[in-house]
């Protein structure tokens, strides 16, 4: 598998790279991708379905300059900024049988990243709900995913040094949340790990035997993403 240690200086191309990965892979083939990026600057994210006015408070994005865009996979509303470490797994659907299926994919790869972050935290990682990964009932990661028809992308957040009390202040409580969440708050359910950006980065790459720098990542695709959805509203607004 080949690795790709990019951010982009703006969120919807840094969101933008994410999909123009799967679709490289779709076209050329090859042995996946593993990406890494964390973004310096703050902004919200929803999923696909999500509708902006129920799960944002956008009086209080609009006041403070934080943008809200859509991702291209399912799953919650997230703040990025600095302090969340990103990954985004393409992987051909052939390599497991697990990834056959949804709820497959997410078994096959949530489980491989407990055990690499486990390693490094020294103590027992659960997998929460679908794809959480978590210290007993308090959450570090989300992740989501989107299939095609060779490739899937699996994508996700850690939580390492992230200002938490902005999360509280950005996102409402999530329409649809987990059991194991139990009404908490965002302060009360999420926590950041006690883990550095490299020692991430070298256990995932480990993991899925990420040896190889990708040498030509798809900018071309990137830019023409930013240009016709990330930066859109017709892509962004759903209320």
């Amino acid at each position: 598998m080949k690795y790709l240690d990019l951010t982009f200086p703006s969120p919807e191309e840094n969101l933008a790279c994410d999909e123009a990965l799967i679709d490289q892979c779709e076209v050329l083939g090859g042995p996946g991708v593993l990406r890494f990026w964390e973004s310096q600057r703050y902004f919200v994210v929803v999923g696909y379905s999500n509708r902006n006015a129920s799960e944002v408070n956008l009086e209080a994005c609009r006041l403070e300059g934080i943008p809200v865009l859509r991702r291209c996979t399912g799953g919650g509303t997230v703040l990025q900024g600095p302090g969340c470490l990103n990954y985004a797994l393409v992987l051909p659907i052939v390599l497991a049988p697990d990834l056959a299926t949804v709820t497959g994919t997410n078994t096959f790869v949530m489980l491989k990243q407990r055990d690499a972050l486990a390693s490094l935290l020294g103590s027992a990682v659960c997998v929460q709900g679908h794809t959480d990964l978590a210290l007993g009932p308090v959450k570090f990661s989300g992740n989501a995913q989107r299939r095609k028809r060779s490739y899937l992308l699996f994508h996700g957040t850690f939580l390492i040094n992230l200002d938490l009390s902005l999360v509280g202040r950005l996102l409402r409580f999530p329409s649809r949340a987990p059991e194991y969440r139990r009404e908490r708050s965002h302060g009360q359910f999420l926590s950041n790990i006690p883990l550095s950006v490299d020692s991430i980065q070298a256990a995932l790459r480990s993991a899925w035997n990420a040896a190889d720098v990708l040498e030509s990542p798809p900018l071309e695709n990137v830019r023409e993403l930013v240009e016709t959805r990330y930066a859109r509203d017709s892509w962004n607004v759903r209320s």
